[in-house]
């Protein structure tokens, strides 16, 4: 539908489609079997942009709850280590390994991340997370570059994770696990001779992760690092990757969920203003399926959770009627957010 009059949100099947992820997976994403955490993410974090969260009934809310905590992964019992502590992304692995073994079970800063969101945006407060074992698990995890690994079993380590940590660091409101300086240089050697920001120092610039990196900055305060030629820089590199909807590089197709990654980015950077809205917006309509809800990365492809929260976080972004208003740097609604806020302002009271 190239009229945009025409292009309406298909908000009851949307949350049917999330429901239904909340209920049951189906067979074709066995392979994310590991990592269930982001898709409740994604469906509980949809369902709130859709400004439907009263959709998931006192019981459902309960049961997420629970099984959220029964992947923490706590202090080890005898010798009080932290590191491994976290969450881990499914009840798949979460069991009990023998001594030669237990290296395996350890949190994952992905999961981690998402599980803080998701307990977040369903209104929990938190108090049975053990912040401390999480700010230590954190701290282990942060390499002599600066960036993070994953996890303690050995994963690779690039921005995704350095913009979890931070994620985690500011959720728990306790920074003593993340260093700072470290961090910042890291994503400053990041910067490419295009000023898009890569994964690692001389690596392709990405939509991915310059926003991951942007996030990590802004939550640090540290976005005045960036000297005004590489901010300018890299506002021309995001605009430019603006097609009708956004492409993560150049010469790559558009897809949904750079309309979150890349716009949240140019939000961050006060620049998302002098994008095309109305060419971003049809573009992530034409991947919406009206029929059984859910968005797709392409039109005409199959949808899925992630993409389906993505295209609504993006539309979101340019003001999208009946959407609640998404923090760009979370990735969480600022109604979530503000919950989160009176939670930081208990502990500030606590202690």
């Amino acid at each position: 539908m190239s009229n945009q009059e025409n292009l309406e949100m298909a908000h009851r099947q949307h949350v049917k489609y999330f429901m239904r992820f909340l209920d049951i997976l189906p067979s074709s994403l066995s392979s994310h079997d590991t990592t269930r955490v982001t898709i409740a993410y994604f469906s509980v974090g949809g369902l709130d942009v859709l400004g439907s969260i009263t959709s998931i009934s006192v019981e459902l809310r309960s049961r997420i709850i629970e099984w959220l905590y029964h992947l923490q992964v706590h202090p080890n019992k005898e010798t009080g280590d932290m590191s491994m502590c976290g969450f881990q992304g499914s009840s798949t692995i979460n069991i009990e390994l023998h001594p030669e073994n237990a290296h395996y079970l350890c949190g994952h800063l992905a999961m981690t991340y998402t599980a803080l969101c998701t307990l977040v945006t369903l209104g929990d407060d938190l108090s049975r997370v053990n912040r401390r074992a999480l700010v230590e698990g954190v701290k282990a995890l942060q390499t002599e570059e600066g960036n993070f690994a994953a996890t303690l079993s050995g994963c690779e380590s690039d921005m995704r994770f350095v913009y979890c940590a931070a994620c985690i660091s500011y959720i728990l409101d306790d920074w003593s696990g993340f260093d700072k300086e470290k961090a910042a240089d890291y994503i400053i050697k990041s910067i490419g001779y295009d000023y898009g920001i890569a994964q690692c120092p001389e690596l392709e610039s990405h939509g991915g992760t310059t926003y991951c990196a942007l996030a990590t900055l802004q939550l640090t305060d540290q976005l005045h690092k960036l000297s005004d030629r590489q901010i300018e820089g890299l506002q021309r590199w995001l605009v430019l990757r603006q097609i009708d909807g956004f492409q993560g590089r150049p010469n790559k197709p558009v897809d949904t969920c750079y309309s979150f990654w890349v716009g949240a980015s140019l939000k961050m950077l006060k620049t998302l203003k002098y994008t095309n809205y109305g060419s971003n917006r049809s573009y992530v309509y034409e991947t919406q399926d009206v029929i059984v809800g859910g968005f797709s990365k392409w039109p005409d492809t199959c949808t899925d959770p992630m993409h389906t929260y993505l295209g609504l976080a993006g539309l979101s972004l340019i003001g999208e009627k009946g959407l609640l208003k998404i923090v760009p740097t979370l990735n969480i609604t600022k109604r979530a957010f503000e919950h989160l806020q009176s939670l930081h302002d208990q502990w500030a009271k606590e202690s």
